[in-house]
């Protein structure tokens, strides 16, 4: 019953999330046209991300150990 109860407490919160378009707060404007950009972007298009922000992931694992080679500029402090 305590199973049932805290399951229907869990989907209520979840079913709480209220899902609408973003617009600027009432009586402000959305940032100003960039310099070299010929319109002003929209609301929409600031929130996509560059290609450049979500850089790719790197899966290698490493599968054997290797040791280091000598680095020639490693000196001791004097």
């Amino acid at each position: 019953m305590r199973r049932a109860v805290f399951l229907g407490l869990c989907l209520a919160l979840a079913a709480c999330g209220n899902k609408q378009n973003l617009h600027p707060a009432q009586g402000a404007a959305l940032p100003p046209k960039p310099a070299t950009a010929p319109n002003a972007p929209t609301a929409a298009e600031l929130l996509q991300q560059p290609s450049s922000e979500r850089p790719g992931r790197s899966d290698e694992l490493l599968t054997k150990s290797q040791p280091r080679p000598d680095e020639p500029f490693n000196q001791p402090p004097k």
